[in-house]
């Protein structure tokens, strides 16, 4: 019964243009990722400054693991409460400019973990509808009541808010939100708080490194919870939370993801303190992303797509599913990397190539991707009816 039902859920992911079975990388060099024998140029990559990639990172980190070793062996309220990690969460929290920070073995169970165990029944969150999937979760697992508002819309945020005068409130949204590419209206958002005073967590994975004095991010002047990854501009692996004081004590106590997850080891927090040091030295590899993906906007505009995105993270619109992924298998085949997003990632109907620059991208990179997107896309245009 249950193999069945998997094999035609299946088939009509398969029959709607849905079906999802990426390829198997066998090596990465820098901006190439490597399937076999075929070398192609990645424009999929989160890894937007190069560290991810970087000799100097990789030789501390595992010059890091040989002395500290591979596990915590435990979750941090057993035994793997190691000092060294609390010193690499007050770093971070320092750097930011926030009170407290909570390192967690990923993104995912950041947002997850935070959001749920913040809000409770009889609360409000109030929320952007293009968040990531995992505060959408943390959400329903909290027992909150909430609402969405329409993307980056002050309008309908304030609204909302005026809606719900004299219950206790939350906003989430993102700083640079993944699938759009677009910043947060961080002055808009900013009047609104003086308003209404609720509790605003931002998703800052996208912007924290790259963007902002230092890799700080855009969103600090609102944010009173901000949650950012080791796995995209910072090039490592895990996430962090940062917080208000008194934050952590209560998440230690009723943060489940936290509480039952074996916690990162003590070789991350060693690589974390480095990376902050790494990260205030990167100011040449911020400004070559910002001006590579300036280009790649102009270009792309230049040649008549329909672009969306404010920074290093560029949006294609193509909107049928199947010739978005017809599109990225197409460049896939002509030496290009990149990701067809499609529902439910974004709306049905909506689909789009979602194009990741990073520092090591060169402007003959950018050259001979729209060159193939231009081919490809011809050669996938629907027949008229």
């Amino acid at each position: 019964m249950f193999a069945e039902r998997l094999r035609q859920r299946l088939l009509m992911q398969r029959q709607a243009g849905l079906h999802r079975d990426p390829p198997e990388a066998t090596a990465r060099d820098g901006k190439y990722l490597f399937f076999g024998n075929r070398k192609v140029l990645n424009f999929s990559s989160n890894d937007y400054l190069g560290l991810g990639a970087s000799p100097k990172l990789r030789e501390k980190v595992a010059a890091n693991f040989r002395r500290y070793g591979t596990s915590s062996s435990s979750s941090r309220l057993v035994s793997g409460h190691y000092a060294l990690i609390s010193r690499a969460e007050e770093a971070y929290a320092r750097h930011f400019g926030y009170d407290e920070a909570l390192f967690f073995p990923s993104g995912y169970q950041a947002n997850l973990g935070v959001i749920s165990a913040l809000f409770a029944q009889g609360d409000t969150i109030i929320f952007d509808k293009h968040i990531h999937a995992s505060s959408v979760k943390g959400m329903a697992l909290s027992k909150a009541e909430f609402l969405g508002y329409r993307h980056n819309s002050m309008s309908h945020l304030r609204k909302r808010l005026e809606a719900r005068k004299g219950d206790q409130a939350g906003v989430l949204t993102e700083s640079l939100f993944s699938m759009d590419g677009d910043f947060l209206d961080v002055e808009g958002i900013k009047k609104i708080k003086r308003e209404h005073g609720f509790l605003c967590i931002v998703d800052e994975a996208h912007a924290f490194g790259a963007l902002g004095e230092k890799g700080r991010g855009i969103a600090r002047p609102v944010a009173d919870v901000a949650v950012g990854t080791f796995g995209k501009a910072l090039g490592l692996f895990g996430a962090f939370a940062l917080l208000p004081a008194g934050y952590k004590e209560y998440l230690f106590n009723f943060c489940s993801p936290l509480i039952y997850s074996t916690t990162l080891p003590e070789a991350h927090a060693a690589s974390a303190l480095d990376l902050l040091e790494i990260l205030c030295d990167s100011e040449a590899e911020r400004d070559r992303l910002r001006r590579i993906s300036v280009l790649m906007r102009e270009a792309l505009r230049s040649e008549g797509f329909q672009v969306g995105g404010n920074a290093h993270i560029i949006v294609v619109e193509i909107g049928d599913e199947t010739r978005a992924a017809a599109v990225s298998r197409g460049l896939f085949e002509g030496g290009v990397f990149v990701f067809p997003a499609r529902y439910p990632t974004v709306p049905m109907g909506r689909a789009i190539l979602r194009i990741g620059m990073t520092a090591r991208h060169k402007e003959e990179d950018v050259g001979f991707f729209v060159d193939a997107l231009k081919g490809v896309y011809a050669r996938t245009q629907p027949e008229p009816r």
